[in-house]
């Protein structure tokens, strides 16, 4: 049985199928986790029926091999969704129960989501799901101005609920000196041809029918130069210009923030991504955007370098800028009927 879904982008709380079968009312509430980010937007999860319970699954075909080798943020893209999908039961009314990684002979399986009766939501859970249509990752320069330290604390309690800690690059110094690492990452990374070539299969021109990846309009691109957008990416070594314009932004944004967590395994990055979704749609409550600058994250001899200036011994999961800004369009994503998985379960969840 397949589902006939919209744009996840278009979904209505006001259409929940009530009334339906309990496998339509969980299929429903895909669509919210499919919103939730990923690295170059690739939307590495999939999902399955397994009685009545939802189970996590990563899509290793969507991995990126040079980037992210150990698959660190693809799983890290996923707890992300898997809070989206919590999130969206408790607001719907039930009472979520989540297993982590339910099979050790099954590391895909990184999780189990089923429902143990009613649940009363928060004020702060309808508020945080409420914002899920409207996070979208921002590209381009922020708004001048701080922000308030009561949204800082906020921030940080929300990074805490899920297991990791936000810490906030403060004094002139240590943000320089991370800016300093994002130029370098850029350096390294665009110097790699292999890290083109990856780039550039997830960057798509405007009118693409793609959905996922990058369209060019993200990056601030018009219609015809997003067509010529990955030809370049591949060609060139564009390291030097993007530096530049990448270690800008992260002295020129309000915020600078790491993600981190104590430990640097699965478990941990799953918690990574669930903190990081609260993190975004705590944000959002307060119309604050956030994107990522993770190229020193990524680049191995320079992760390390981020823990000796924040001072803690977590290791990076997530480097992030926060500020205002302009509204901007969101990326696309795939419907539910793309990512879930067929069931030997349907009848039995009629």
């Amino acid at each position: 049985m397949r589902f006939e879904s919209p744009d996840p982008w278009e979904t209505s709380e006001r259409t929940f199928p009530r009334e339906a079968p309990l496998k339509e009312q969980l299929a429903f509430l895909l669509n919210y986790a499919v919103l939730a980010p990923s690295s170059h937007n690739t939307q590495p999860w999939l999902f399955r029926f397994h009685h009545d319970q939802l189970e996590l699954y990563a899509d290793r075909t969507r991995a990126l091999a040079v980037v992210d080798p150990m698959d660190r943020e693809l799983i890290i893209s996923c707890g992300a969704a898997l809070f989206h999908l919590r999130l969206a039961m408790r607001h719907f009314g039930y009472q979520e129960v989540t297993e982590l990684f339910p099979d050790p002979e099954l590391p895909d399986l990184l999780a189990r989501v089923g429902i143990r009766g009613e649940a009363k939501t928060t004020s702060e859970e309808q508020a945080l799901f409420r914002a899920i249509p409207g996070r979208r990752t921002h590209r381009m320069p922020f708004d001048e101005g701080v922000l308030p330290d009561a949204l800082l604390a906020a921030l940080r309690r929300a990074a805490a609920e899920e297991g990791a800690e936000l810490h906030i690059i403060e004094g002139r110094y240590s943000r320089s000196a991370v800016a300093d690492l994002i130029e370098e990452g850029d350096r390294v990374q665009w110097s790699d041809p292999h890290f083109r070539r990856e780039l550039a299969a997830w960057v798509h021109p405007n009118r693409s029918r793609s959905r996922d990846g990058i369209p060019g309009y993200a990056f601030g691109m018009p219609d015809a130069l997003s067509y010529l957008g990955p030809l370049a990416m591949r060609t060139f070594d564009l390291g030097k210009g993007r530096a530049t314009k990448d270690r800008q932004m992260a002295v020129s944004s309000p915020v600078l923030a790491v993600l981190g967590t104590a430990a640097d395994e699965p478990p941990a990055w799953l918690a990574a991504g669930q903190a990081l979704a609260r993190v975004l749609l705590r944000a959002r409550m307060d119309g604050v955007f956030a994107s990522f600058l993770n190229q020193p994250i990524q680049v191995p001899h320079l992760r390390p370098k981020i823990s000796v200036i924040i001072s803690t011994q977590d290791f990076p999961q997530v480097l992030l800028r926060l500020g205002h800004g302009k509204q901007t369009r969101p990326t696309p994503r795939r419907s539910v009927d793309e990512i879930l998985l067929p069931s030997r379960d349907w009848a039995a969840l009629a």
